[in-house]
């Protein structure tokens, strides 16, 4: 299997109002519309510039993931890297039968489309999402 390209960097925030300024005030990013991800306990918005995509998520259920995350570390910091692969499923199945441990062993509906984690004990804890590249269109 082999990962595509960089997709983008998640930063965990308390709060998308809160820290969206900082990105698109400050450092003059461009904010899409922040979507609520329900099956994920998040909030989370792509900001973007000159090429480079980071994902803001806001927990939305205390209980979440991400949720626990942020309260382990009492700040704001990197949640994960995202890759894109051009068939999510044959890679969940490779990287199970490589023992890899899945955290999603379906993929679930993310911010750009059908993505799924692998687990950070497997990746030297380093938590890695995986993106399932849209087809090329191309007009005939």
């Amino acid at each position: 299997m082999n990962v595509g390209k960089l997709h983008h960097a998640a930063v965990a925030v308390p709060s998308l109002a809160e820290a969206i300024p900082f990105y698109t005030s400050t450092l003059g990013m461009r904010a899409g519309e922040p979507h609520e991800l329900r099956d994920q306990g998040v909030r989370a918005v792509f900001v973007e510039s000159g090429g480079a995509r980071l994902e803001l998520i806001e927990p939305i259920d205390s209980t979440s993931g991400v949720a626990r995350f942020l309260a382990e570390r009492g700040r704001a910091t990197l949640h994960h890297v995202c890759y894109e692969v051009a068939d999510l499923d044959a890679a969940l199945r490779e990287l199970a039968g490589r023992g890899v441990e899945l955290a999603d062993r379906e993929p679930v509906a993310g911010l750009a489309g059908r993505v799924a984690f692998l687990h950070p004990r497997s990746a030297g804890g380093v938590l890695i999402e995986l993106l399932e590249r849209a087809p090329a269109t191309g007009s005939t």
